[in-house]
């Protein structure tokens, strides 16, 4: 067992300890619950409090979902494209996933407290540094089917997903980085995710294009 496959369970049982407090003492929850946010964050749905602690379940449910998918993706790969050659950053990507759900799930409790709110940008701006984290190690990640810039041109060609994913780390790094400072900062979140969602999809159309430019060159 890795160390990050071993922070994830730890995270989740954490998670689903502090769920089952809350499931047995309801009534430290405000009588009525925000449980959605609209685009500009604030509340537009909201639960009693039994209703409430329901739908908290889903993040430690996430939690244990990744910390399942964990174990069974690597058996589940098929021949030349498993995870063992990159299990420990395979283990890393999948405990961030489960860090973030852990963090969002503990946002969520502290809103539904009494006199709490969401705290607009100490929610987005988490996403911003786990895009970061991620992308660290994404020119480490080698061919599969579960992780990483899986398209029809990367899968394809071992070249174009080493290209790809060189391209996505750097990339992913940088608007990561500067997109979790801008939102601290105070910069508009619209022009922070609309950078998050270029640097995101740009590395998909990459891959096609040098996907194309190798075809033409006969080296596919």
């Amino acid at each position: 067992m890795t160390r990050w496959l071993a922070l994830s369970l730890g995270l989740t049982l954490a998670a689903w300890l502090v769920w089952g407090y809350v499931f047995w003492q309801p009534d430290i929850l405000a009588e009525k619950v925000p449980m959605h946010w609209d685009i500009n964050m604030k509340p537009d749905r909201f639960a009693d409090r039994d209703g409430a602690v329901i739908e908290m379940a889903l993040f430690p449910g996430i939690m244990l979902a990744m910390v399942l998918l964990t174990l069974v993706l690597p058996w589940l790969s098929p021949k030349n494209f498993k995870v063992d050659s990159f299990r420990n950053v395979f283990h890393y990507v999948m405990a961030l996933v489960v860090m973030l759900m852990g963090y969002v799930g503990a946002l969520v409790l502290w809103a539904a407290l009494p006199d709490h709110s969401m705290p607009i940008r100490g929610f987005l701006g988490p996403f911003f540094l786990f895009f970061a984290l991620m992308g660290n190690v994404m020119g480490k990640v080698q061919r599969n089917f579960w992780m990483g810039v899986r398209t029809p041109w990367t899968l394809a060609s071992e070249t174009v997903w080493t290209r790809t994913h060189r391209l996505a780390a750097w990339l992913w790094v940088v608007v990561g980085v500067l997109g979790f400072v801008a939102v601290l900062a105070g910069a508009p979140l619209w022009l922070c995710f609309g950078c998050l969602i270029v640097a995101a999809l740009y590395p998909v159309l990459y891959s096609l294009i040098i996907y194309k430019k190798l075809e033409r060159q006969g080296k596919v």
